[in-house]
């Protein structure tokens, strides 16, 4: 179940390691308040990083993207998944070795700046590293195929099977990862959330002992969190919803939960229970013949937390996930 504190939550923390769609911005648009919670967080010390699973942008890029959205970052707050990818194959390679980069531009410069030299898909290497990049070739993506085949260790980036485009929501790289591990039968390693090397490579470049990591996607962020055994906050500005939080398994929930990044700046309420009855902020929340409802009025993160916590409780008696379809969420 969710935890408890009387503390504001960023105080208990020297590291917010903040997923970027939907938790600061949903696709070209800053999620509202979100400078503001981010400025008031850091204003009481504590340390920002900006992480993404996406590998095609360099963090000039993003950490621009960010200031034009009225984001204060500067490029060492961000860590990107290629970045990770790198990392992982600096520890195995000597420097100056030649990899295969299957991706975009954020790729190849994570790989110079490790050492690595990266080169195309068709030269000599002694591995592979793959990554989202919107202008890959089918013709490379089958080089890379034979080549994994034959034996070329392979690093993917990461395993995201959407990503968000101005014309809605399309396949993201780890559609490519799937192809490429039925065709091969070979698992690559994979660096971005949830696996824990990125994760890793931000806390270890901030030098951090007690980091947090705030995201909007349970099977990405919070997973990832959860496998570098670090606490995790939920906010609900993206792509998880009630649905995906009814029928989530124990080990997939997070640790804390709010509406959206006001959340790093309160305390975290405990929420009484009783059955399945869940109480907390003038919210009551239960499961009813496998249908949850919902009464009262309040803060729409402790209708969240509400929500949230009735039906773990239900699902945890061993029951199907309760049907969350007449239950509409509160305005943020």
């Amino acid at each position: 179940m969710l935890e408890a504190t009387d503390e504001v939550l960023v105080d208990l923390h020297d590291l917010v390691m903040l997923d970027l769609d939907g938790v600061v911005y949903v696709g070209p648009d800053v999620v509202p308040g979100a400078g503001k919670h981010l400025e008031a967080a850091r204003s009481r010390g504590v340390r920002l990083a900006f992480v993404t699973n996406n590998a095609s942008r360099p963090p000039t890029v993003v950490a621009e993207h960010l200031t034009s959205l009225g984001i204060t970052a500067e490029v060492e707050d961000v860590v990107t998944s290629a970045q990770a990818a790198s990392a992982v194959l600096a520890d195995r390679l000597p420097a100056g070795s030649a990899v295969a980069a299957l991706g975009g531009a954020g790729l190849t410069e994570a790989l110079r700046e490790v050492g690595l030299e990266p080169v195309g898909v068709h030269d000599e290497a002694v591995a592979v590293a793959s990554g989202y990049g919107p202008d890959v070739l089918w013709r490379d993506i089958m080089t890379v195929a034979v080549r994994v085949c034959d034996g070329l260790p392979w690093v993917a980036s990461n395993t995201d099977h959407t990503i968000p485009t101005p014309d809605g929501v399309a396949p993201g790289h780890g559609v490519l990862v799937d192809m490429l591990q039925r065709f091969t039968g070979v698992e690559p390693t994979v660096a971005g959330k949830p696996a824990p090397p990125l994760l890793e490579t931000t806390i270890r470049r901030c030098g951090a002992d007690r980091a947090l990591m705030v995201g909007d996607r349970l099977d990405t962020d919070i997973a990832g969190g959860s496998a570098v055994d670090v606490p995790t906050l939920l906010v609900m500005t993206g792509v998880s919803g009630l649905a995906e939080l009814a029928s989530c398994r124990p080990e997939d929930r997070p640790t804390y939960l709010a509406a959206d990044l006001a959340g790093l700046l309160e305390p975290q309420p405990v929420v009484e229970v009783d059955g399945t009855r869940a109480e907390v902020g003038g919210w009551r929340a239960e499961v009813v013949d496998g249908r949850l409802e919902v009464q009262g009025e309040g803060a729409p993160s402790d209708w969240w937390r509400a929500v949230a916590t009735s039906s773990w409780v239900h699902l945890d008696s061993g029951a199907e996930p309760a049907d969350t379809s007449a239950v509409h969420s509160p305005a943020r």
